[in-house]
């Protein structure tokens, strides 16, 4: 048997292809759930951070070091098989989705962070010269600049996000990574494998690229 039909059989990939879109739904679903939470409470973390009160900012920055150094694979199965022992059982979609969300938004906090910190003072002080509000100063002057300015790394950390969709597997829910498996192991041909790690090449490459872009545009941006 030669290599192409080894790792890649066409017969092989036309059977399995429904099972691996399949799968590919529900890790582009996972992934874009997961950013946009992650995004969300990145926000409200580095405000916190930056804003709140010393123990409210204390505790935003003790779950920022904690959620960034703890591995998402632990975390995950803390979630899906240790909390049924206290009473909340979650979906493996749902222990996914908070575990990916969970880490996701500490390091969003710290880009978005520096996004804001970034923002030269003169901006804050012309707006509250302008006399806007706290919150006016914030949404419509100082996030605007420093969203610009952290649109790559959050770029970035979305395409990590992502890629670790594929930890799902472990607890059986059935993403693309999982469907792959499965499908190996019922052709008996690693093709789906290989069928899987393209996807996941052809899904994140424009977003690799467009880091690239956005880096180039706004670092001419004056």
């Amino acid at each position: 048997m030669s290599i192409f039909e080894t790792f890649l059989n066409w017969k092989v990939f036309v059977d399995t292809l429904p099972l691996l879109l399949t799968g590919l739904w529900i890790t582009i679903s996972l992934g874009v759930l997961a950013i946009a939470l992650g995004a969300a409470g990145g926000l409200l973390l580095a405000l916190l951070r930056l804003y709140g009160p010393a123990p409210v900012a204390f505790v935003a920055i003790g779950y920022i070091n904690v959620f960034r150094a703890i591995p998402i694979l632990v975390l995950l199965i803390v979630i899906y098989y240790a909390l049924p022992f206290v009473g909340l059982r979650l979906t493996a979609f749902t222990s996914a989705t908070v575990a990916l969300s969970l880490v996701s938004a500490a390091y969003s906090a710290e880009i978005l962070r520096a996004g804001i910190q970034g923002v030269p003072k003169g901006q804050s002080e012309a707006a509250r010269a302008l006399g806007l509000s706290k919150v006016r100063q914030m949404t419509d002057v100082i996030l605007p600049q420093a969203v610009k300015l952290v649109i790559p790394p959050l770029t970035s950390n979305a395409i990590n996000v992502m890629k670790d969709t594929s930890l799902a597997s472990v607890v059986a829910m059935p993403d693309l990574l999982k469907q792959a498996t499965q499908a190996q192991a019922l052709a008996a041909n690693p093709t789906p494998l290989i069928s899987a790690a393209l996807i996941y090449l052809v899904l994140l490459l424009p977003l690799v690229s467009l880091v690239g872009v956005a880096e180039t545009k706004l670092g001419r941006t004056p």
